[in-house]
């Protein structure tokens, strides 16, 4: 009799934060596991701790080449993939003062074209792949717009809007996707954040919840809870009261810039 072979999976943005966290669960649970950073070495400690279950496909997912040596490499050791979580991305906040267009370029680079670059990558190897599930990370910044978070929110909506209408185009091929919206998280990213994070939770937290959520396959999984309870219903109100409500959120005294 012929055992099932361990369910594989593709993850990014896997040296630190959530990503790490998620490795460490999914690789505890005896997935086979490729994982993807700028940062090596914390994947190559992953691939010594489980041997034989780590692929470390390592590299700059902005760049449309490394991504694709990236999916053949995994073509050549697996040949198809059974997950894949695009959890890679960046964080830089925009002062309207001195409205720098460079940040929004790469943030938007390392947000949304990156994922895109890996799902063109994912396709061929989800489709060859067993009940194959795509994820994206979204964000909650969505539901609201925020003071100084143009090029963020901008690239998470523009995210969740490339996975939700792929998410339509793959039904037929029986590619399901799911949406991630996480609240405030404590990460090495957000550590920079010069603001209150309300209801904030760690990474292992968020790791166990997404992992367990991911078992039922829903459209989207936000969390925290209650953090989600208050801002869903602020994304359903007027822009006029949303525009109040951000400009209650600047800061009163922002940082003097340089004039050009």
């Amino acid at each position: 009799m012929q055992l099932t072979r361990p369910r594989r999976y593709w993850l990014t943005g896997a040296s630190s934060g959530i990503g790490a966290a998620m490795a460490e669960a999914l690789l505890k649970s005896g997935v086979h596991l490729a994982v993807s950073a700028r940062t090596v070495a914390p994947l190559k400690i992953l691939a010594q701790r489980y041997p034989g279950q780590v692929l470390v496909v390592p590299g700059d997912l902005t760049n449309s080449q490394t991504v694709r040596e990236i999916s053949e490499q995994i073509q050549q050791d697996w040949g198809s993939l059974d997950t894949v979580i695009l959890n890679a991305g960046t964080c830089e906040y925009v002062e309207a003062k001195q409205f720098d267009t460079s940040i929004i370029e790469h943030v938007v680079r390392t947000n949304l074209l990156a994922s895109s670059y890996c799902i063109k990558a994912a396709l061929p190897l989800l489709r060859a792949g067993r009940a194959p599930l795509l994820v994206g990370i979204a964000s909650s910044v969505t539901y609201l717009p925020l003071p100084r978070a143009e090029a963020y929110g901008a690239s998470k909506a523009g995210l969740r809007y490339l996975f939700e209408s792929l998410r339509i185009d793959l039904a037929p091929e029986g590619i399901e996707v799911t949406v991630i919206t996480p609240g405030f998280v404590d990460t090495p990213l957000t550590e920079k954040n010069d603001f209150p994070m309300p209801l904030s939770g760690s990474v292992d937290e968020a790791a166990r919840y997404i992992l367990e959520k991911l078992q039922q396959r829903p459209l989207e999984i936000t969390f925290p809870a209650l953090f989600m309870a208050v801002l869903w219903p602020l994304s359903k109100i007027s822009s006029r009261v949303k525009w109040v409500i951000g400009k209650r959120l600047v800061r009163s005294s922002p940082p003097i810039m340089d004039k050009p």
